[in-house]
């Protein structure tokens, strides 16, 4: 891959019906952003149409069919151009196939990208599940896409904001799955997952949570025997490898004991657990990471909120953010 001072960083479209365009856009005003080596990969049209809608004055699209046609220059935001949308017949703001499809192109093109040297990492904007499955593509979102088009088996959901961290057991399943399917092995190996990432993040060794899965952790077998029977084995295997790490939790409070500074990352049992702390104190500021992946990804952490496309109204915080994080991680992983 390229050196650290040269760190280039590809951003998928995301679903052109939504405000995956827009953010992009707007998160290129900023100045850290504006000097980045970055390609947005999607397709033009669409690009320039938001572009003309934003009224943006301070930086000018650059279309290329291949990489080496970037300039990466302050002024200048390189857009691949797959060719996806008819902008002619297109119509934003509604569940599409053809939304559905450009997004996943984008995805497909992006893994390529990585895995061929020619980007350090991937920054994802939003999809849209429903418009995806019209399209043929079967899959709970777009963590489920990226190990399936790597062969990743052992990989994880992790939420990042400055100030509270969080990563997930189990994510898109149903909450009965999340309970009935839950193992020690999974729960090992996903704070094994966290822990890695903590340690480049933080640069020293961290201190990890775990939320039971039951009111209470449990209360000891009264409340359920999921922390008996699985969570706790897990805990002490961890610990005798020498991971920092304390629980179960019950998991009402235990996020604001690592808010307040105790811990630095919470192990949640399944999607809600983790997702709701994260998105009420880091909803325009909070960050997806793929850990498991060869290659560093990270998304926004909202969706593709069609009610607001294409009208200048979206945050982009949580793409800035996504993107300064990946080139963080990016030369952790040089």
């Amino acid at each position: 891959m390229t050196g650290k001072e040269v760190l280039t960083i590809g951003i998928t479209m995301g679903d052109p019906s939504g405000i995956g365009p827009e953010i992009i856009l707007k998160s290129f005003k900023e100045d850290v952003i504006n000097k980045s080596r970055i390609i947005v990969i999607g397709d033009y049209d669409v690009m320039v149409a938001v572009h003309n809608m934003l009224k943006i004055k301070s930086f000018k699209l650059n279309r290329v069919r291949n990489t080496v046609d970037c300039h990466f220059t302050p002024g200048i935001l390189n857009i691949l151009d797959l060719g996806l949308i008819d902008i002619n017949k297109f119509h934003p703001g509604s569940v599409q196939a053809v939304s559905g499809q450009a997004a996943f192109e984008c995805i497909r093109k992006g893994i390529e990208m990585a895995k061929n040297n020619y980007i350090n990492a991937i920054v994802t904007a939003p999809i849209n599940k429903e418009a995806l499955h019209l399209a043929g593509h079967i899959y709970p979102g777009h963590t489920e896409i990226l190990a399936s088009l790597t062969d990743t088996k052992d990989y994880a959901m992790l939420l990042h904001d400055e100030k509270l961290c969080g990563i997930h057991v189990s994510t898109h399943i149903s909450l009965l799955e999340a309970i009935t399917g839950l193992r020690r092995e999974r729960i090992e190996k996903v704070i094994e997952l966290g822990n890695e990432e903590m340690l480049k993040l933080r640069k020293k060794k961290p201190v990890i949570a775990v939320a039971g899965i039951n009111p209470h952790a449990g209360e000891n077998g009264l409340f359920g025997n999921e922390e008996l029977r699985e969570i706790i084995p897990a805990i002490r295997n961890m610990r005798a490898r020498g991971i920092n790490i304390e629980g179960p939790f019950s998991p009402d409070t235990i996020f604001l004991q690592a808010m307040k500074g105790k811990y630095d990352l919470v192990v949640a049992m399944y999607h809600d657990q983790g997702h709701i702390p994260l998105k009420l104190i880091g909803f325009d500021s909070g960050v997806n990471v793929t850990l498991g992946l060869p290659f560093v990804r990270t998304s926004v952490d909202h969706g593709t909120a069609f009610d607001i496309e294409w009208q200048g109204k979206a945050n982009e915080k949580s793409m800035v953010e996504s993107i300064k994080l990946s080139k963080r991680l990016a030369i952790n992983y040089q």
